[in-house]
């Protein structure tokens, strides 16, 4: 008996590691509910804080292009500094590429099914903390087809291949262009930050340097009426030689 006890067990665990070795779909959190994966882009600002660290997880299958591009908008607090270190994790938790800068892309072809981790790190900064433009997600060509398949189908429908075409190469145009203007949007915001510090620090400055001058003015003012005052006299109150 024991010995068929310890051959069902090395089976079950023949199949179970088998299993585990494949590249599946993710399961269903509970009963016959399917597993929310989210959309294929993502594009938003977050705010991260001093020392802190901010993860994000992104589905994607196995044959589309990953990419994540960030920037650092502006700074809030005492320190200035814009840097901050972006990560790229597999579903298995294996490290893909790492930036660090003001603003940079992690670009990769994905080789699994499964969540992918990105990262943020704010530890540059221990008395400040920044504001960053996120743009992420992953974008599939289409079905790939070997070259027997495609002049197959090239024989059978010439118009519906070139249609086909047609509107992938569109699909593709798109997507770079709507990146393209991502880009855009992250500068612009960048630089809207930029001008409304700088407006800000020139407001300041002017309103303390004029606060200065009116009150060097009084000053002045006060002092020169105390030279030309002359004291009163009286017949009790004289003036000594």
């Amino acid at each position: 008996m024991f010995p068929l006890l310890v051959g069902a067990g090395l089976v079950v665990l023949n199949l179970v590691s088998s299993a585990r070795s494949q590249k599946m779909e993710p399961l269903s959190g509970s009963g016959d509910q399917p597993l929310f994966r989210g959309a294929d882009r993502y594009d938003f600002a977050i705010v991260i804080l001093p020392g802190g660290t901010e993860c994000f997880w992104q589905f994607a299958h196995q044959t589309g292009y990953f990419y994540f591009s960030y920037e650092v908008q502006r700074t809030l607090g005492m320190s200035h500094d814009r840097h901050i270190s972006a990560t790229a994790h597999t579903p298995q938790g294996f490290l893909i590429e790492t930036s660090q800068n003001v603003r940079g892309q992690i670009n990769f072809h994905t080789q699994e099914t499964g969540f992918y981790q990105l990262c943020l790190k704010n530890q540059q900064n221990h008395f400040g903390s920044v504001q960053v433009y996120l743009n992420f997600g992953v974008f599939y060509e289409g079905p790939e087809m070997d070259h027997k398949q495609k002049s197959e189908r090239k024989q059978l429908n010439d118009t519906l291949d070139a249609i086909e075409e047609s509107t992938r190469k569109v699909q593709r145009n798109i997507f770079h262009m709507w990146r393209y203007y991502n880009f855009a949007r992250m500068r612009k915001m960048a630089d809207f930050f930029l001008l409304q510090s700088n407006y800000n620090y020139v407001n300041r400055w002017s309103i303390a340097q004029s606060l200065v001058i009116v009150l060097s003015g009084v000053l002045q003012l006060y002092f020169l009426k105390r030279l030309f005052n002359v004291p009163m006299t009286t017949d009790t109150k004289k003036p000594r030689c």
